[in-house]
């Protein structure tokens, strides 16, 4: 390998850039999609630090009530003679304001970013775990028949059942029959948002299992969980990968409304639907409640797609093309 790149060197090649450099290339000429990828990292590396200060170091308490601080607009410097010393909070500031009960907003929104991110991705593991397991099956067992039917058949006309419900309704249905809880509603939206990647791993496991080194593989009597595992798995992820970047778009949305109905995660845990939905009441006397919590909601779930239309872009570069 390091003859080639030196031989290319003294013959004035470039050197050949791998698959992934390739395609992180393409990634970064979509400036909105590099710029998006850009903004998510640094909103990880803030739920990190909020559930750390929040949650383990308490400097930033979303639970400490003040009523005497409340509705306070952001930037308001604490001068309380009330409010005792040791629960001010931190930088003797309240840098996006207080809510109805005198509580940090800022620091409910450092917890409400770490909880709706969690339940993004954990949300989006379920479902692709469920997507590649069904999907994977029906494409490559397809054939095999289950008495006068086959497992693709079965499985595919399953699929069509599930999205034929109203998802939203759906997970709106079980979360009223279940106790409100965090961990139920990364469950639930798991369930039942794996159909989509459902159809995207069946689609790929259908074309690549006819290939020669998938036909190869067999004849050397590989296990069929290696082949699936090792060769053929890494192939069907490219659209997996773009399919979960969205749907944690669409998880923290379906968390967030559920919140706001009051159905989500439950007080005096924060998250963006909760920190909205108390907001909602106070739009004309104290707007920023309901606007910071929204706005994030926003920003958030736009720069995923966005992410997401690149790096599908960047998978597929014949789709900017129009081919």
């Amino acid at each position: 390998m390091t003859e080639t790149k030196n031989t290319q060197m003294v013959e004035g090649l470039k050197p050949t850039a791998s698959l992934f450099e390739e395609r992180w290339d393409i990634f970064k000429r979509n400036h909105l999609a590099y710029f998006s990828f850009i903004f998510l990292m640094v909103l990880f590396i803030f739920a990190i630090i909020g559930k750390i200060l929040t949650r383990w170091v308490v400097l930033f308490d979303p639970k400490l009530v003040r009523l005497p601080e409340k509705f306070l607009p952001p930037l308001t410097p604490f001068t309380s003679k009330i409010i005792p010393t040791e629960e001010a909070p931190m930088f003797n500031m309240y840098i996006l304001g207080t809510d109805e009960l005198g509580r940090d907003l800022f620091a409910r929104m450092l917890e409400g970013t770490s909880v709706s991110l969690t339940v993004g991705f954990i949300a989006v593991s379920i479902s692709i775990f469920l997507g590649i397991l069904f999907g994977g099956t029906a494409g490559y067992y397809g054939k095999f028949r289950w008495g006068f039917l086959t497992i693709d058949t079965i499985i595919m006309r399953f699929v069509d059942i599930m999205l034929c419900f109203p998802t939203f309704f759906l997970i709106l249905t079980v979360v009223a029959l279940l106790p409100p809880s965090i961990y139920n509603i990364m469950i639930i939206i798991g369930l039942t948002s794996w159909m989509g990647t459902a159809r995207f791993v069946r689609a790929e496991f259908l074309s690549l299992r006819e290939l020669d080194y998938v036909t190869a593989a067999r004849s050397q009597a590989i296990p069929e969980w290696r082949i699936i595992l090792i060769h053929m798995v890494p192939n069907a992820i490219a659209p997996v990968l773009v399919s979960a970047t969205i749907g944690v778009a669409t998880a923290i949305l379906t968390e967030s409304s559920l919140s706001f109905l009051g159905f989500g995660v439950q007080p005096p845990d924060a998250t963006w639907g909760n920190i909205l939905s108390d907001g909602k009441q106070f739009i004309f006397d104290a707007p920023w409640i309901t606007f910071i919590p929204g706005f994030s909601i926003l920003f958030v779930v736009l720069a995923f797609n966005l992410c997401g239309e690149g790096m599908r872009e960047a998978f597929n570069p014949k789709l900017k093309e129009g081919v």
